[in-house]
């Protein structure tokens, strides 16, 4: 059974560095950080690199990248340091290399020397029988007089753990509730292989134990490692930890969670525009709920936290609902911030940026029309075409607003008083703006509309803008000019 003993809490997040930090990795992270958080606990960062054909140091960097832009600090770990280090598993070989010694000394495993080719026949006539493959068991009962031929041959083993024939294997799961595994059905799994390196499930319940680790919180996929983990704690002894195994992330297709569901990697949504607090906020949110609430700041999301209140079903990725909070989230920002995160998404797109900046007028401009537009933005890069107004002079117009503005034989007139009045202000300003297009309404009794939709139309080819006024101040007068002009020579064409 289940250690239920009270530790110290402490939780790890243990990334295979094979690649970038994903969403369903990202979540696993949050969880535990919430939960040493909310108890005031550790949170340990251990890298289990011990696939040496896959892991990068590449990965390695972009998962802490990743971890970072989330805002989740380790308590131990790379670049921290700690207690109970190295913290990266292919730097505690040795480690793993003395505890298979000492299970097999104590009759705990056994050496295999079933070569790949042996292995691979096995399965396969285990599946002509309609079996579940597994080790058959064969170099469990080896005779010394063997073990020290294949010794002196040098022949290549691992270390084989020897499964209890009968029995069962629970699992008092802190989301999950009872599982219960049937020890006759479980693998004589290998701990240690030919070269040294121990394998996931060995190396994993070592280190928990080494590094005190209290819960162990991660994906249900990871659900049917845990009997054999049990195992090997049981073996030596050890204390057992508490186990929470989250339900798994699906696309709103319910499948698995793949690239065409959209961006699985951290840094993409990063680079796709997306702030950190809503990335945050939506993944905890992700199997995990407080009532209906769906915003929660970092602070909310500690206080509130905990494993009672994660669900069993599987989540349901939804894209549109990350982009709502993440709209959400920019609308609660600092207008400079959003301008220093869209500007590179803008110099791209309007390399004329670059020259306003050598002006010194680019960031206070980019700055004006993010407060313009930051209320409409869903994504960062939501400002590009919503800005081209802007940035760009306006070629041509939206042809049904053309139609239904332009068509007014009074449109050239209005336009035209409209440029002389702006034309002749001081002060540019809003107040004054606003000044100038009701004093006209009243000049030509008529109602604003009639003013206000050619204006827009004439100003920014669209029909539909941010407010004019606002519009207006920030073109400013050369531009506004400019363009009452251009719009003035195109009438001229159409009658």
């Amino acid at each position: 059974m289940q250690s239920q003993a009270k530790k110290p809490i402490r939780v790890r997040f243990a990334p295979s560095p094979t690649g970038a930090l994903h969403v369903g990795g990202a979540r696993t992270a949050i969880f535990n950080w919430l939960y040493s958080r909310s108890k005031s606990g550790k949170f340990i960062l251990r890298i289990e690199d011990t696939d040496k054909s896959r892991s990068t140091g590449e990965a390695i960097r972009t998962i802490l990248q990743g971890l970072e832009w989330l805002g989740l600090d380790w308590d131990e770990g790379p670049n921290v340091g700690g207690n109970f280090g190295p913290y990266h598993q292919a730097e505690r070989l040795h480690i793993y290399q003395e505890h298979a010694l000492k299970l097999y000394r104590s009759g705990k495993t056994y050496k295999c020397y079933c070569t790949p080719e042996e292995l691979d026949a096995m399965r396969k006539a285990q599946e002509k029988r309609k079996e579940a493959p597994r080790y058959d068991g064969r170099c469990k009962n080896l005779s010394r007089a063997q073990l020290e031929k294949f010794g002196m041959e040098g022949k290549p083993c691992v270390f084989r753990f020897k499964i209890p024939e009968t029995g069962t294997t629970v699992i008092d799961d802190l989301v999950k509730g009872k599982v219960e595994f049937k020890n006759e059905l479980l693998d004589d799994f290998v701990i240690l292989k030919s070269d040294g390196f121990p394998t996931y499930n060995f190396a994993a319940a070592v280190d928990d134990n080494l590094m005190e680790i209290s819960h162990v919180i991660r994906g249900e996929d990871h659900l049917s490692n845990t009997p054999k983990q049990i195992l090997i704690y049981q073996a030596f002894g050890f204390p057992l930890p508490a186990f929470a195994h989250i339900p798994m992330i699906l696309g709103k297709d319910r499948s698995k969670l793949s690239k065409r569901h959209g961006a699985t990697a951290v840094t993409e949504y990063e680079k796709q525009g997306y702030l950190p607090e809503a990335m945050l906020n939506y993944l905890a949110r992700l199997g995990w709920g407080y009532g209906d609430e769906e915003i929660f700041s970092r602070e909310d999301l500690i206080k509130k936290f905990s494993l009672d209140r994660v669900v069993k079903t599987p989540a349901i990725f939804d894209t549109e609902k990350l982009d709502w909070l993440n709209g959400h989230y920019i609308r609660k920002s600092l207008p400079e911030r959003i301008a220093d995160l869209a500007e590179p998404f803008l110099m791209e797109a309007y390399p004329d940026i670059k020259k306003m900046e050598t002006e010194k007028t680019g960031l206070n401009y980019v700055i004006r029309v993010v407060k313009c537009l930051q209320d409409r933005l869903r994504v960062i890069p939501d400002i590009v075409p919503l800005s081209e107004f802007f940035f760009k002079d306006v070629s041509e117009y939206e042809k049904a607003a053309a139609e239904k503005h332009f068509k007014d034989p009074n449109v050239s007139e209005t336009l035209n008083k409209l440029k002389e009045k702006l034309s002749a202000l001081k002060n540019f300003d809003h107040q004054s703006i606003e000044g100038a297009f009701k004093g006209l309404a009243e000049e030509l009794k008529v109602k604003l509309g009639i003013i206000i939709h050619p204006a827009r139309l004439a100003l920014t080819g669209r029909k539909v803008s941010p407010g004019i006024y606002e519009v207006v101040e920030i073109l400013g007068k050369e531009k506004v000019v400019a363009r009452l002009e251009r719009a003035l020579d195109y009438l001229k064409t159409k009658d």
